[in-house]
Formats: C-alpha cells, sequence, structure tokens
C-alpha cells in the first residue's frame, strides 16, 4: 500500500540546534562544534601563538637552536579492544603523530590514567604491554606518568591521557598556515577505517566487516619523507575525528586558500 500524497523526494535532515550553554557529544567529535567550542571557551582564556597556529602539536621555542614540538590528548573509545588496536596502542600513537605532524622527532611520552573502580587488573595490563609495545615501536619512551581512580559508574572503565615532545631540526618548517594553492594532498592510506573498526566492535553498523584500524605511529613514516624531499613539505596532519574534511577546511581557514577537490 501507499500513499501518493507523501512526498520525501528532496528530503532533508534539519540542521542540528545550536549547543550554547550546555556540552554535548558533538562537542567532542573533532568538527564544526569542536571548533566552535575552542574558539569560544579556550583560545581566549589561553591566547598565545603556539596555541592560535592551529596545529597538531605546539612549537614551541621557536628562536632558539632547538625548537620543540609538543603535544597532549585524552583517549576515550569504546570497547577499550577492537580490530587492529587498543585504547594503549591509540594513545600512544596518537600523540606520537601528533608530535611528528611539525616534522619533528618524537622523544618522550608521559601517560595519565584514569581508571574506573571495578575494571580487572588484567585489562589493565593488557592495555600497558600495548603501549609498551607502540613505544617500542615508535622509538619513544614513556619517561613518566599518573594514575587516578573514579568511583564505579563514574568513567567508562578505563581513560588515557598522553602528552609528548619531539625536537624538530634546524630547517623544518611545517604547518598549517604553510599551505598554498597548488598544494597536492596525499594521503598516507585509506580513510575511515579506523571508525569503521571501532562501530564494529560496538556492533553498531549493523553488518560485518573484516576492516581493522590502521593505528600506527607515523613518525618514521614523516622521517623517510622528510629525508626525500624536506622543502617540498608544507603541512602534515593526523587526521582522527573530524576526518579528513574537517582537516581540509582548516588548512583553508589558517591559509586563506581555496579547497577544490575533483
Amino acid at each position: 500500500m501507499t500513499d501518493e500524497s507523501i512526498n520525501i523526494q528532496g528530503a532533508v535532515c534539519a540542521p542540528p540546534l545550536p549547543h550554547g550553554e550546555q556540552i554535548v557529544m558533538g562537542h567532542g567529535a573533532g568538527g564544526r562544534m569542536s571548533h566552535q567550542l575552542i574558539q569560544k571557551a579556550f583560545l581566549p582564556a589561553f591566547q598565545n601563538p603556539a596555541l592560535s597556529a592551529g596545529n597538531d602539536a605546539a612549537l614551541v621555542m621557536p628562536d632558539s637552536r632547538q625548537r620543540l614540538s609538543i603535544s597532549t590528548d585524552a583517549h576515550v573509545v569504546s570497547p577499550l579492544f577492537f580490530p587492529g588496536g587498543d585504547i594503549g596502542k591509540l594513545a600512544v600513537c596518537g600523540t606520537v603523530n601528533d608530535v611528528a605532524m611539525l616534522g619533528a622527532k618524537p622523544l618522550y611520552l608521559t601517560a595519565g590514567f584514569i581508571l574506573e573502580e571495578g575494571l580487572q587488573v588484567e585489562i589493565l595490563e593488557k592495555v600497558i604491554a600495548s603501549m609498551r609495545a607502540a613505544a617500542a615501536e615508535a622509538g619513544v619512551q614513556i619517561v613518566a606518568g599518573d594514575t587516578k581512580v573514579v568511583q564505579r559508574g563514574n568513567a567508562d572503565s578505563l581513560y588515557i591521557n598522553t602528552s609528548g615532545v619531539g625536537i624538530i631540526e634546524p630547517g623544518v618548517v611545517i604547518g598549517g598556515n604553510q599551505a598554498s594553492p597548488g598544494d597536492i594532498v596525499i594521503l598516507s592510506g585509506p580513510i575511515g577505517d579506523h571508525g569503521i573498526a571501532v562501530l564494529a566492535a560496538r556492533g553498531e553498523l549493523g553488518f560485518t566487516t573484516d576492516i581493522i584500524s590502521d593505528v600506527a605511529p607515523l613518525n618514521h613514516l614523516v622521517a623517510a619523507m622528510l629525508l626525500a624531499g624536506n622543502s617540498g613539505i608544507h603541512v602534515l596532519r593526523d587526521p582522527t575525528r573530524g576526518g579528513l574534511a574537517t582537516t581540509l577546511n582548516e588548512f583553508a581557514r589558517q591559509s586563506q586558500v581555496g579547497i577544490h577537490l575533483n
């Protein structure tokens, strides 16, 4: 049975309602709402040149002989283990990659753990072993950390915050403000593997897939690229939340150039 009075051609989804008074899940998705929150709450409070640059990592001591790249990231993922990785590997690789996006050589990480009461020690040890393996693969050391425990029900098993620092060699100048008209955008791999792997592990896709997360340390790849042609690399990004579209839009905003995809 059909009702010819119903016409769904040209149906559109209504735009999301603005959320200016309360934090909602979209504020952590890495897209427009995240950007708006940063612009409204964080940048006015912490305004400085390193932060305002808007890169994956901050360039500090820019006028010294030894420039540093510094980044921090909080990692929340459910489930803790997914095809191709886990929250521990994600935490190490995420910060290593952010530090490397300024062309730096990552050296040291710190790790802070928020544990929910009732978490199995065996699970924690498995995550720590994964972090150790990822750090060894990246060639970095985890040199400091902290642990806090919250009451049952006040966290999703385990959260990890990692911070990292690396050195930028003389002559390496990479950042969002270096994007220029005519730049070629090169992707190091397929788009969306990590997101699909996590959603599949949650059982939210409605179908099965053999796609695995592509989480991996990229600092060795970056080092090889710099060795092959430092002067030709303008910008590096590790797109995660918000994806490729948000990354390209940010390039256009920082460099005030148009982005056109064929």
